[in-house]
C-alpha cells in the first residue's frame, strides 16, 4: 500500500513538474506572427487560436492554466505581436494585461472633416458610417467642420471610432484653450485658421498671412481668398472641377470671401497646430496683400502700387510655368 501511495506521489510531483516546465519554457514563433483575439472569445478559442499560430504548443494546457491561475474570463481582445519566445504564463500574462498591438495614423493638416472621415475608414479598416456616426453623437449638432486637429494618433484594433475622434476634438480644444486668445472667439480663430492653412504651406509664412487677415478685417476690407470660393463650390455642388474661373468669384455663396464680408461662417478645413498659432499671434507687419513668387512661396505688399508690381511679375512666372493665384 505504501508503495502505492509512494508510486502516485511520484506521478503527481512528475506531472506538476512537467505542466511547470510547460508552462515556462518559451515558445518560439517560426516568424513574427500578428494575432487577433476576438471580443468574447472563450479561453478554450484563444488556446485554439494561439496555438494555431504557433503561439504556444498546447491549446489544452492554455485553457487549463488560464482557468486555474482565475483569468479566463478576463483575457483582452485585440491585436497581438509575437516575435520573441514567450512561454505560455507570459503569453497568458499578456492577454491579461491587454498588452496589444499599437497602430498610427497621420491625418495632414487642411482636409475637410468629410476627407479626415474618409481617411481614417481606410486607414483602419473601419467602415466610414461608423466614423460618421460617432462624430455625430459626439458633436450633439454643432458645426463639424474645423473641429479635429490633424496630427498622427495612436489606436488599438479594433478600432473605437469615438475613443479616436473624441481625442481629436479634445486635442484643438486644449491646444485653443492653451492660447488665451480674447480678441477672437473658437470659431473665428478656426475659420482664419483654415484659410492660412490653404493659403500657405511654409511655416514661416503663416504669421504673414495671418496679418495680411487681421489687417483686411481691421480696415473693413473683403478677404478674398480663392480657398474659400472653392470650399463654398464644393459646399454648394458636392465638388470642385479644379480650374477656378471668374466666374467661380464672382458666384455668390456664404463662404465667398470676394462677394462676402468678414470671415466665412465655418472653417474651411480643419488647420494644423502651426495655423492655429499663428491665426491668434500675426506678425506685427502692416501687409494688405500677397501673391505667388513662382518658388512655392510668396511675396507680401502694404499697398495696391506694389502689389500690382508683384502681381505682374508672378503674371510673367505664371506664362512661363503655369500657377496659382495670389490674394
Amino acid at each position: 500500500m505504501r508503495r502505492l501511495i509512494w508510486l502516485a506521489v511520484c506521478l503527481l510531483i512528475g506531472a506538476t513538474a512537467f505542466v511547470g516546465w510547460q508552462v515556462s519554457v518559451p515558445v518560439q514563433p517560426s516568424a513574427a506572427v500578428e494575432v487577433e483575439i476576438p471580443w468574447g472569445a472563450s479561453s478554450s478559442m484563444i488556446g485554439r487560436v494561439l496555438a494555431g499560430q504557433g503561439v504556444i504548443d498546447s491549446a489544452l494546457l492554455f485553457r487549463a492554466v488560464a482557468r486555474v491561475s482565475g483569468k479566463a474570463e478576463r483575457l483582452q481582445s485585440g491585436f497581438y505581436r509575437f516575435s520573441e519566445p514567450s512561454s505560455l504564463l507570459e503569453v497568458l500574462l499578456r492577454l491579461h494585461r491587454g498588452d496589444v498591438m499599437a497602430f498610427q495614423v497621420t491625418v495632414p493638416e487642411g482636409l475637410r472633416t468629410d476627407e479626415i472621415l474618409a481617411l481614417l475608414a481606410r486607414e483602419t479598416h473601419a467602415g466610414l458610417k461608423d466614423w460618421q456616426t460617432a462624430l455625430t453623437a459626439l458633436l450633439e449638432g454643432q458645426e463639424s467642420e474645423g473641429v479635429l486637429l490633424p496630427e498622427t494618433y495612436s489606436y488599438h484594433k479594433p478600432v473605437q471610432p469615438s475613443k479616436l475622434l473624441a481625442e481629436m476634438l479634445a486635442a484643438q480644444k486644449q491646444l485653443i484653450e492653451g492660447l488665451k486668445q480674447v480678441d477672437m472667439d473658437e470659431s473665428n480663430l478656426r475659420a482664419m485658421a483654415s484659410i492660412i492653412e490653404k493659403e500657405t504651406s511654409l511655416d514661416e509664412e503663416r504669421p504673414l498671412v495671418s496679418a495680411v487677415i487681421h489687417n483686411r478685417l481691421e480696415r473693413g476690407m473683403r478677404l478674398q481668398m480663392d480657398p474659400t470660393v472653392i470650399y463654398g463650390l464644393w459646399r454648394e455642388d458636392g465638388a470642385f472641377s479644379g480650374n477656378l474661373r471668374r466666374a467661380d468669384l464672382a458666384r455668390d455663396t456664404p463662404w465667398n470671401t470676394y462677394t462676402r464680408p468678414g470671415l466665412p461662417p465655418t472653417p474651411i478645413g480643419n488647420p494644423g497646430r502651426a495655423s492655429l498659432l499663428a491665426a491668434a499671434h500675426p506678425a506685427d507687419v502692416d501687409y494688405l496683400y500677397f501673391v505667388a513668387n513662382g518658388m512655392g512661396g510668396h511675396v507680401f505688399a502694404s499697398d495696391f502700387e506694389q502689389h500690382s508690381q508683384n502681381v505682374r511679375r508672378w503674371l510673367v512666372i505664371e506664362r512661363r510655368t503655369g500657377g496659382g493665384r495670389g490674394e
